[in-house]
Parts: structure tokens; C-alpha cells; sequence
């Protein structure tokens, strides 16, 4: 839906803010964490992450980690607008553009939120296609020399829209289950056949964890690893976001964790 108007804008995104936060309240909310230090909200949380996601399943993370210290990139494209209104009254910061053609602007502006706290991206955004990582979120991570977290999302038997994502809406008071990796070392200063080497490493992995998150949410199998997550704010990450933290593990060991092909993966090693 395109909207010029700043009180129609502003009017839509404060009704779906509060209809959005009600609807999701009623979910019953598991992750299993590769590492659970790679959430703000955890009490040893350290240093800087750039947190990926499909697009389709944005919902979750607005809703459970919003004032978490956490900016959001989003296209400049009219159909954010709505979107930017509501990732600020949710607690995020919010960027505007691309970061790997022609973004050298909105990398300035990334950098310095990622001085001082965490970013995310949904690298299938903001038109797709589903399920496809485009390569900005490994330009930014070796650019900055920032881990990147994969967060696999899903629910039981979500209701569908006919968009591009098939975004997801889940039904009220279901069970929404997250599998999240480890944060993930991108070696500094990659050339393109680097990029894109960890690009489609990286889009296994979060789609083997998605697909991994939206079985364990349709079968309500017990997983006794599993953590319950709440909505919080964090209490750590403003202050700890700018701390050293751990460099991460290098994207073919979390592969070969997670029983992964890593065929054709020549990734140089991390820094």
C-alpha cells in the first residue's frame, strides 16, 4: 500500500503497531540458541552482531527484541514507510537504503550505528526473490568486521499472504520456535568470489534453519536445549554492544556442526 501522506503513514503504522503487539502476545515463544550469549538480552551478550532473517518472518524479532539496541536496514522504497514507523515505535533503530550497490552513504551510517550496537537485515528484502540472500549482509559484515547471527524462524501452520515472501502471520496463541547460529566469522575485506562464497553458505544455513524452526514449531516436539523467550528490553547491549566480543566461528565449522553439505564452500579463514 503506497501512502504520501506523514498522518495517513503515521496513523497506519500506530494501528498496526498495537494490533500487531496483541496478535503476538498470545504466541508461545521457544528458541534453541547455538551459543545463547549471541542474544542482547542475555547477561554476557558482547560485542557488535549483524542478525539475518528471511523477510517473511519479520514479525517475530519486532515484536520479542525491540529496545535491544538493535538498527534495522530498510529500502527507500515507498512500501517501507509504514514499516520504518513501526520498527521505531517497536524499539529499533531504522536505516534507509541499499548497502551493496552504490550504498556507500548508508555503509557511513551503518558503521557508525554498528560503533556502538547491533544491526539486522532481512537479505531476501525488500522484493525478493523468497529465500534468496542477496550479498549485502556479507559486504557488510567483512566491511565492518562484524559476525553475522542466522536466526531461523517459524510457526505452526501460519496464515499466508499471496506477497512475494508468502509473508507469514501466525495464529493466535500457536507456538512460534526460533533456531539461532552461532555468530559467524566473515573474513575482512573479501573480493567478490569471497562474497559470494559466503552468500551461499550463509543462505543454507539460515534456510536449514528455518526449515529446522518451522518443523519444530508444526510438530510441538519437546527439545529440552530449548530456552522460552519473552518480549524484553535488553539490559546489557547499549552498554556492551561496543565491548570486544567473540570474533565467531568460521562459516564451514558451523556447517559441519549442523550437518550441512559445505560443497564448494572455499571460504578464506577467519581473521
Amino acid at each position: 500500500m503506497k501512502l504520501s501522506s506523514h498522518l495517513a503513514i503515521g496513523t497506519m503504522a500506530l494501528a498496526a503497531t498495537a494490533a500487531m503487539r496483541q496478535w503476538m502476545g498470545t504466541l508461545d515463544y521457544r528458541v534453541v540458541f547455538g551459543d545463547p550469549t549471541v542474544d542482547p538480552v542475555h547477561p554476557d551478550y558482547r560485542g557488535a552482531k549483524i542478525y539475518v532473517f528471511w523477510h517473511e518472518n519479520i514479525l517475530l524479532p519486532l515484536c520479542l527484541r525491540g529496545h535491544s539496541n538493535i538498527s534495522m536496514l530498510l529500502s527507500r522504497h515507498g512500501d517501507a514507510d509504514i514499516l520504518d514507523r513501526v520498527a521505531r515505535m517497536m524499539g529499533f533503530g531504522v536505516v534507509r537504503g541499499s548497502t551493496f550497490n552504490g550504498g556507500s552513504v548508508v555503509l557511513r551510517q551503518l558503521a557508525d550505528r554498528a560503533r556502538e550496537g547491533n544491526l539486522t537485515i532481512t537479505p531476501d528484502g525488500p522484493r525478493g526473490p523468497r529465500r534468496r540472500l542477496a550479498p549485502g549482509c556479507v559486504f557488510l559484515a567483512s566491511t565492518l568486521h562484524i559476525p553475522i547471527v542466522a536466526m531461523g524462524l517459524g510457526y505452526d501452520r501460519p496464515y499466508r499472504f499471496g506477497t512475494w515472501d508468502r509473508f507469514a502471520l501466525p495464529r493466535p496463541f500457536t507456538r512460534a520456535r526460533g533456531v539461532v547460529s552461532r555468530a559467524i566469522a566473515v573474513p575482512p575485506d573479501l573480493d567478490r568470489e569471497g562474497i559470494e562464497v559466503h552468500r551461499a553458505g550463509i543462505e543454507r544455513l539460515l534456510t536449514h534453519l528455518s526449515d529446522e524452526a518451522e518443523a519444530w514449531a508444526t510438530s510441538g516436539e519437546s527439545r529440552p536445549e530449548a530456552r522460552i523467550v519473552r518480549r524484553e528490553a535488553s539490559r546489557v547491549s547499549r552498554r556492551t554492544a561496543r565491548l570486544k566480543g567473540p570474533p565467531g566461528v568460521p562459516l564451514t565449522e558451523e556447517l559441519t556442526r549442523l550437518g550441512i553439505s559445505c560443497a564448494g564452500d572455499r571460504e578464506r579463514p577467519a581473521a
